[in-house]
């Protein structure tokens, strides 16, 4: 049976855990090409830096071909349907990575796939940015049990993949946002009951501020949402990640942001080149994370005796 990644909870704990420790592997061993000999479909409604970057140059680093199909060369539920690109691609390629405006547009190509389909972002959710995100904070010890990360702004993608982490992982989420501007409300409610990890919303960023471990944040203003940029620039300021609000958190805090950035706007320029910026290892991650997703989605596995994939291909660089 294929294995999707569509959001966080298509994957357990456990599965999230053997990501992170394939990325470990990989980051060591690149000489090896668990994706050789396969192709690997780049559908984009959206254009991109990193999610484009990350996938192209992993998959040929694994050993793969990647083939980039844009809006203006498929048209994905505009000159064709999301299920017929879906067969088809799968009669071609290996695994199908999406990125798209809308995520039911995902659930057609899921539905219809018979390889694996990737969300590499949707207006509902963005895993690869948040297990990247997951792994740097575990790198730096800021992923511990009750760790706090603080979300100043929009609650968006973003807020409800890490919302879905917390139901695997004991943090403490806190979004502080207007109202208005909160997450999506049934992945909340699943957040909160899950009884794992703590989530909250506030609408003072102080209050979020205080004793976080992360204060993380994104643009006020994303792809599509150009004609609402005054009235959320209106709604968001107040909202900026800088010297004064840092000061509330804890004084190892890691500074985050998933990029591109608006420095003076949600985030001031000192802030985001300061002592406390992990803002790009954690887009360097991107690539390195993904890697191991797609490793996994492919049914590659690390053997605990001996520390390497136990389907990996041993093929070496000549």
């Amino acid at each position: 049976m294929k294995k999707d990644f569509l959001s966080i909870l298509d994957f357990s704990k456990s599965d999230i855990e053997e990501v992170f420790s394939i990325t470990d592997f990989l980051r060591i061993n690149r000489d090896h090409k668990p994706l050789l000999g396969k192709s690997a479909s780049l559908i984009f409604q959206k254009p991109s830096l990193r999610t484009r970057v990350s996938f192209e140059v992993g998959i040929h680093e694994l050993g793969g071909h990647p083939v980039f199909l844009s809006q203006e060369s498929i048209g994905i539920g505009e000159r064709e349907k999301a299920k017929d690109v879906a067969r088809l691609l799968s009669r071609y390629t290996s695994v199908i990575i999406a990125r798209l405006f809308n995520h039911s547009t995902l659930l057609e190509l899921a539905e219809h796939a018979t390889v694996p389909v990737v969300n590499a972002l949707t207006d509902l959710s963005h895993p690869c940015q948040v297990l990247a995100d997951a792994y740097t904070l575990k790198k730096h010890g800021k992923l511990g049990d009750n760790a706090k990360i603080a979300f100043i702004g929009d609650g968006n993608n973003i807020v409800n993949s890490w919302l879905e982490f917390a139901t695997l992982f004991p943090i403490q989420f806190v979004l502080a946002a207007p109202r208005g501007y909160y997450p999506d409300a049934r992945i909340h409610k699943k957040a909160k009951e899950s009884g794992i990890g703590s989530v909250e919303i506030v609408k003072d960023p102080k209050e979020a501020a205080r004793q976080a471990d992360v204060l993380y944040t994104d643009v006020w203003v994303s792809m599509g949402q150009e004609k609402e940029a005054k009235i959320r620039r209106k709604a968001f300021k107040g909202y900026q990640v800088n010297e004064k609000l840092m000061s509330l958190a804890n004084s190892d805090c890691v500074v985050m942001h998933c990029l591109p950035a608006h420095r003076g706007e949600e985030i001031t320029e000192d802030v985001m080149e300061g002592t406390h910026s992990i803002i790009f290892e954690e887009a360097e991650n991107r690539l390195h994370v993904q890697k191991a997703i797609l490793a996994k989605v492919l049914g590659f596995k690390l053997d605990g005796r001996s520390s390497v994939f136990a389907k990996l291909s041993r093929t070496r660089v000549s």
